[in-house]
């Protein structure tokens, strides 16, 4: 077995709370990758695990699971119960599909999974390229403009409206409760932001419970309708899975993608010869998308459960504890990637982790990458000359890692 040092997280500079950090974890999450292959962190009281083949092997791994509460209660886990408060808050999230295991998952996975198909997402092409290239235009008329407020966030969230059927004139709504309920999933979070994130749960929750019981009595065809018709009958889905799936769907269509989005086209402002090739070359978009959300991923660790006493390399974790699978680290480890930390446009194969492995890979992924390289394309062809204006900083946030704003001009 080979040794390894030991190590100090605060020394290799692996501070998800610091700003630097946040801004380039890169240089830390190499230390770290280079360290023992599960190292833990008591201040968050997780395992960290940093190689590509661990994560890989980890994430599906059915003796890790994503929740413990279909094996044992907060107090048999040694866990306290959430504040009253905050209650129903979790309640909500726990009924969530990510947040469940078979045979939940499988049952709320399959209810959804036809909508987000390869072959229901070619379908929807036609209408998301309509919308990416009004969306384009209207920024172009702009000048210079925010490229996330002003175009980026507006394609997902439109998108994901639309197939659920939320009302063109209550999407300006979502994002902001998207974007205060995703604040707990920070590690550590503040009793402010918890505070935020329940308010804005419940707000969520409301809308859409009153708009579920709306399309039971007067369905339009769109996915919430189905769903909502599903719930009645009362065997296979309960209004509150309906309204679970319904935020964990806009949530992630707002917050993953759109930082996805704009975590890319930074890194293609930062390298220029890369940004002139796709702009030369429009055929390299559907590897340089893959490749770009494994060089900068928006969502850089996944929390895991350990459900039955594993071996990691020699470390013994036993059942009860939490490993924090760093997604960014796997991402540019040189034992799996070539060039890691370059950005190579035609990367092939590209075996990311970007959106998950195993039972809980990523549900929209095929939505999402069709979503980008539709409004790549348009950028490219649209926005020529498209250059930043100034460099942009990073929202204070390690979970969904991404940019408060990208100036940019056409």
């Amino acid at each position: 077995m080979r040794e390894y040092p030991a190590i100090s997280l605060r020394e290799i500079g692996y501070d998800p709370w610091s700003p630097a950090f946040v801004a380039d974890p890169y240089p830390a999450l190499a230390r770290l990758r280079a360290g023992p292959a599960a190292i833990y962190d008591e201040r968050t009281e997780q395992w960290l695990v940093s190689r590509h083949a661990l994560v890989n092997a980890l994430l599906r791994d059915r003796r890790l699971g994503r929740s413990y509460h279909h094996v044992a209660t907060d107090a048999e886990w040694g866990r306290p119960d959430p504040p009253a408060d905050e209650a129903s808050f979790w309640r909500l999230l726990d009924i969530q599909m990510i947040d469940q295991e078979p045979p939940d998952h499988t049952r709320l996975r399959r209810l959804v999974s036809a909508a987000f198909t390869p072959r229901t997402v070619e379908r929807l092409r036609p209408r998301i390229d309509e919308i990416a290239t009004g969306l384009v235009d209207d920024a172009r008329a702009l000048g210079e403009f925010d490229l996330i407020a002003d175009l980026l966030e507006l394609l997902p969230v439109a998108v994901i409206s639309e197939l659920l059927g939320i009302p063109e004139a209550d999407r300006a709504r979502l994002r902001p409760w998207s974007g205060d309920m995703t604040l707990v999933f920070e590690l550590n979070p503040s009793a402010e932001d918890r505070a935020r994130a329940v308010a804005a749960g419940s707000e969520f929750e409301a809308y859409l419970r009153d708009l579920a019981r709306e399309r039971r009595r007067r369905p339009t065809g769109d996915l919430l309708s189905e769903l909502a018709l599903v719930a009645e009958a009362g065997d296979r889905l309960t209004e509150d899975e309906l309204v679970g799936t319904a935020i964990l769907l806009l949530n992630a269509g707002h917050e993953a993608s759109v930082n996805g989005a704009a975590n890319s086209w930074y890194a293609l402002f930062r390298e220029p010869a890369a940004l002139a090739a796709l702009r030369a070359d429009h055929d390299l978009l559907p590897t340089a998308i893959e490749e770009l959300l494994r060089f900068d991923t928006p969502a850089p660790m996944f929390e895991r459960w350990v459900l039955q006493d594993i071996d990691i390399e020699g470390t013994r974790i036993p059942r009860g504890q939490e490993l924090a699978l760093q997604f960014a680290a796997a991402n540019r480890d040189p034992n799996a990637f070539a060039r890691a930390d370059e950005l190579v446009l035609d990367r092939d194969p590209n075996p990311y982790l970007s959106f998950g492995a195993g039972i809980h890979y990523c549900l929209g992924a095929p939505l999402a990458k069709a979503e980008f390289d539709i409004v790549f394309r348009r950028i490219l062809e649209r926005l020529p000359r498209l250059e930043l204006v100034e460099e942009p900083t990073w929202k204070p946030r390690f979970i969904l890692r991404g940019l408060a704003a990208l100036l940019v001009r056409a």
